[in-house]
């Protein structure tokens, strides 16, 4: 089951829609949908998390605690729409599309793929941009 909890002001209207994009997206990866939700919220309630779990003392767009069990994708992901709102600014994108991005990211965490080094990251946005043109064809 996929949740949405927002900590924030902002609500998507079409969160069905979404649901079945990210099923698609782990259909895709040959993993199964387990309890995944996704925390919305502003900078300062993602920098706590961040400086208590993680001793990080930074601002970041995305944190994803992975409880995946096998092949059944399981976890949290809090989304920064704060930062959301700065990348797509940064990269010249819709807000929409960045929040996508973001939400993809998270999934593909929990998917196995990492982004601390420049092949990995390579990687990491390559399928990011495979997965958000699932989303056009769906839409």
């Amino acid at each position: 089951m996929i949740n949405f909890y927002y900590e924030t002001d902002i609500e998507f209207k079409n969160e069905t829609f979404l649901i079945k994009w990210i099923n698609s997206v782990i259909l895709s990866e040959k993993k199964t949908e387990g309890e995944i939700n996704f925390i919305f919220c502003n900078d300062e309630y993602l920098l706590k998390i961040n400086q208590e779990f993680l001793n990080h003392d930074t601002y970041t767009d995305i944190i994803s605690f992975d409880n995946t069990l096998g092949n059944q994708l399981n976890g949290d992901i809090f989304i920064s729409i704060d930062r959301v709102r700065d990348n797509a600014i940064e990269f010249n994108v819709q807000e929409e599309e960045e929040t996508r991005r973001v939400i993809i990211h998270g999934i593909l965490h929990f998917c196995g793929y990492k982004d601390k080094s420049k092949e990995e990251e390579s990687l990491m946005r390559s399928k990011e941009n495979e997965k958000l043109l699932m989303f056009h064809v769906e839409h």
